[in-house]
Protein backbone atom coordinates (compact mmCIF):
# COMPACT_ATOMS: atom_id res chain seq x y z
CA UNK A 1 0.00 0.00 0.00
CA UNK A 2 1.10 3.69 -1.30
CA UNK A 3 2.01 5.71 1.66
CA UNK A 4 2.87 9.43 0.70
CA UNK A 5 4.32 12.12 2.81
CA UNK A 6 2.14 15.09 4.31
CA UNK A 7 3.20 18.24 1.83
CA UNK A 8 4.98 21.03 4.01
CA UNK A 9 2.90 24.16 5.03
CA UNK A 10 4.74 26.20 2.33
CA UNK A 11 3.40 23.79 -0.42
CA UNK A 12 0.10 23.95 0.75
CA UNK A 13 -0.03 27.59 0.46
CA UNK A 14 1.96 27.84 -2.80
CA UNK A 15 -0.95 25.01 -4.06
CA UNK A 16 -3.75 27.20 -3.20
CA UNK A 17 -2.07 30.30 -4.34
CA UNK A 18 -1.40 28.46 -7.91
CA UNK A 19 -5.20 27.49 -7.99
CA UNK A 20 -6.36 31.23 -6.90
CA UNK A 21 -4.49 32.97 -9.46
CA UNK A 22 -5.62 30.49 -12.12
CA UNK A 23 -8.83 31.32 -11.00
CA UNK A 24 -8.62 35.08 -10.78
CA UNK A 25 -7.29 35.39 -13.89
CA UNK A 26 -10.00 33.59 -15.85
CA UNK A 27 -12.51 35.64 -14.02
CA UNK A 28 -11.14 38.64 -15.09
CA UNK A 29 -10.15 38.08 -18.78
CA UNK A 30 -13.20 36.16 -19.54
CA UNK A 31 -15.88 37.94 -17.75
CA UNK A 32 -14.51 41.24 -16.64
CA UNK A 33 -12.01 42.59 -18.68
CA UNK A 34 -13.51 41.40 -22.35
CA UNK A 35 -17.00 42.67 -21.17
CA UNK A 36 -15.26 46.16 -20.15
CA UNK A 37 -13.38 46.56 -23.30
CA UNK A 38 -16.06 45.79 -25.22
CA UNK A 39 -18.39 48.57 -24.55
CA UNK A 40 -15.22 50.86 -24.15
CA UNK A 41 -13.44 50.30 -27.06
CA UNK A 42 -13.40 50.21 -30.74
CA UNK A 43 -14.27 46.60 -32.50
CA UNK A 44 -11.13 46.80 -34.11
CA UNK A 45 -9.06 47.55 -30.71
CA UNK A 46 -10.62 45.20 -29.25
CA UNK A 47 -8.98 42.29 -31.48
CA UNK A 48 -5.95 43.90 -31.13
CA UNK A 49 -5.89 43.48 -27.50
CA UNK A 50 -7.20 40.22 -26.86
CA UNK A 51 -4.73 39.43 -29.57
CA UNK A 52 -2.05 40.47 -27.61
CA UNK A 53 -2.95 39.26 -24.37
CA UNK A 54 -4.65 36.13 -24.65
CA UNK A 55 -1.85 34.22 -25.91
CA UNK A 56 -0.23 35.29 -22.47
CA UNK A 57 -3.12 34.38 -20.58
CA UNK A 58 -3.70 30.80 -21.92
CA UNK A 59 0.11 30.19 -21.32
CA UNK A 60 -0.04 31.87 -17.82
CA UNK A 61 -2.81 29.85 -17.22
CA UNK A 62 -1.50 26.36 -18.92
CA UNK A 63 1.80 26.54 -16.84
CA UNK A 64 -0.08 27.44 -13.57
CA UNK A 65 -2.58 24.74 -14.00
CA UNK A 66 0.15 22.21 -14.99
CA UNK A 67 1.96 23.45 -11.67
CA UNK A 68 -1.42 22.63 -9.64
CA UNK A 69 -1.66 18.99 -11.37
CA UNK A 70 1.86 18.38 -10.53
CA UNK A 71 1.45 19.34 -7.01
CA UNK A 72 -1.75 17.55 -6.67
CA UNK A 73 -0.35 14.31 -8.60
CA UNK A 74 2.52 13.99 -6.15
CA UNK A 75 0.67 14.10 -2.55
CA UNK A 76 -2.30 12.05 -4.08
CA UNK A 77 -1.18 8.92 -5.88
CA UNK A 78 -4.08 6.96 -7.72
CA UNK A 79 -3.71 4.27 -5.30
CA UNK A 80 -5.36 6.43 -2.15
CA UNK A 81 -7.37 7.92 -4.44
CA UNK A 82 -10.98 7.44 -3.23
CA UNK A 83 -13.85 8.68 -5.97
CA UNK A 84 -14.00 12.47 -4.36
CA UNK A 85 -10.02 12.56 -5.23
CA UNK A 86 -10.39 11.16 -8.65
CA UNK A 87 -13.12 14.28 -9.51
CA UNK A 88 -10.34 16.20 -8.11
CA UNK A 89 -7.57 14.43 -10.77
CA UNK A 90 -9.93 14.54 -13.51
CA UNK A 91 -10.62 18.32 -12.95
CA UNK A 92 -7.14 19.10 -12.92
CA UNK A 93 -6.31 17.57 -15.94
CA UNK A 94 -9.34 19.33 -17.82
CA UNK A 95 -7.82 22.76 -17.14
CA UNK A 96 -4.50 21.96 -18.71
CA UNK A 97 -5.69 20.35 -21.79
CA UNK A 98 -8.28 22.90 -22.47
CA UNK A 99 -5.73 26.18 -21.38
CA UNK A 100 -3.65 23.96 -23.89
CA UNK A 101 -5.98 24.10 -26.88
CA UNK A 102 -6.28 27.40 -26.42
CA UNK A 103 -3.10 28.64 -26.43
CA UNK A 104 -1.43 26.43 -28.94
CA UNK A 105 -4.59 25.67 -31.76
CA UNK A 106 -7.88 27.61 -31.13
CA UNK A 107 -6.32 31.20 -30.16
CA UNK A 108 -4.36 31.48 -33.07
CA UNK A 109 -6.49 30.49 -35.31
CA UNK A 110 -9.15 32.80 -33.87
CA UNK A 111 -6.38 35.69 -33.79
CA UNK A 112 -5.84 35.07 -37.31
CA UNK A 113 -9.03 34.59 -38.78
CA UNK A 114 -10.13 38.23 -37.01
CA UNK A 115 -6.84 39.63 -38.50
CA UNK A 116 -8.54 37.99 -42.28
CA UNK A 117 -12.17 39.67 -40.88
CA UNK A 118 -10.20 43.03 -40.38
CA UNK A 119 -8.74 43.85 -42.95
CA UNK A 120 -12.63 43.36 -44.90
CA UNK A 121 -13.57 45.44 -42.85
CA UNK A 122 -11.47 47.95 -43.02
CA UNK A 123 -12.01 48.60 -46.45
CA UNK A 124 -15.71 48.85 -45.68
CA UNK A 125 -15.11 51.51 -43.35
CA UNK A 126 -15.99 49.17 -40.65
CA UNK A 127 -15.03 48.17 -36.91
CA UNK A 128 -14.20 51.85 -36.04
CA UNK A 129 -17.30 51.70 -33.86
CA UNK A 130 -17.71 50.96 -30.44
CA UNK A 131 -19.49 47.28 -30.51
CA UNK A 132 -21.58 45.65 -33.69
CA UNK A 133 -24.58 47.25 -32.76
CA UNK A 134 -24.54 50.77 -34.23
CA UNK A 135 -23.91 49.16 -37.22
CA UNK A 136 -25.16 45.56 -37.46
CA UNK A 137 -26.75 46.64 -40.71
CA UNK A 138 -23.80 47.13 -42.23
CA UNK A 139 -21.95 43.97 -40.80
CA UNK A 140 -25.06 41.98 -42.26
CA UNK A 141 -25.17 43.59 -45.88
CA UNK A 142 -21.34 42.85 -46.26
CA UNK A 143 -21.55 39.45 -44.94
CA UNK A 144 -24.30 38.57 -47.47
CA UNK A 145 -22.19 40.52 -50.63
CA UNK A 146 -19.20 39.36 -49.55
CA UNK A 147 -18.82 35.33 -49.90
CA UNK A 148 -14.47 35.70 -48.33
CA UNK A 149 -16.23 37.41 -45.62
CA UNK A 150 -19.49 35.27 -44.95
CA UNK A 151 -16.52 32.42 -45.16
CA UNK A 152 -14.53 34.35 -42.70
CA UNK A 153 -17.14 35.04 -40.22
CA UNK A 154 -18.24 31.83 -40.28
CA UNK A 155 -15.02 29.84 -39.32
CA UNK A 156 -14.29 32.99 -36.63
CA UNK A 157 -17.81 32.13 -35.17
CA UNK A 158 -17.26 28.55 -35.20
CA UNK A 159 -13.24 28.40 -33.83
CA UNK A 160 -14.14 31.74 -31.37
CA UNK A 161 -16.84 29.41 -29.94
CA UNK A 162 -14.64 26.37 -29.21
CA UNK A 163 -12.17 28.86 -27.75
CA UNK A 164 -15.22 29.71 -25.27
CA UNK A 165 -16.09 26.63 -24.45
CA UNK A 166 -12.80 25.66 -23.48
CA UNK A 167 -12.63 28.93 -21.29
CA UNK A 168 -15.89 27.83 -19.91
CA UNK A 169 -15.18 24.08 -18.82
CA UNK A 170 -11.28 24.83 -18.04
CA UNK A 171 -13.57 27.87 -15.51
CA UNK A 172 -15.58 25.36 -14.35
CA UNK A 173 -13.23 22.99 -13.10
CA UNK A 174 -10.79 24.99 -11.36
CA UNK A 175 -14.38 26.41 -9.71
CA UNK A 176 -14.99 22.94 -8.98
CA UNK A 177 -11.47 22.19 -7.72
CA UNK A 178 -11.25 25.13 -5.48
CA UNK A 179 -15.12 24.15 -4.04
CA UNK A 180 -13.50 20.54 -3.29
CA UNK A 181 -9.88 22.43 -2.17
CA UNK A 182 -11.93 24.67 0.26
CA UNK A 183 -14.34 21.69 1.74
CA UNK A 184 -11.13 19.57 2.31
CA UNK A 185 -8.41 21.57 3.16
CA UNK A 186 -7.25 19.58 5.98
CA UNK A 187 -6.25 17.22 3.25
CA UNK A 188 -4.43 19.41 0.62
Amino acid sequence: MATVAEPSDLIKVLHLLLLSFSWGMQVWVTFIAGFTMRRRVTLHTFGLVQSKLFPVYFHLLLGSSLLSLAVYAVFHPRELLDWHYTVQMVLFCVVPITAGLNARWLGPKVTEIMFQMREVETEQGLGNQIGRGSLKAAYDKLQEQDPKYRGFRSTFVLYHGMSSVCALIGFLSTTVILIYTALKLSTI
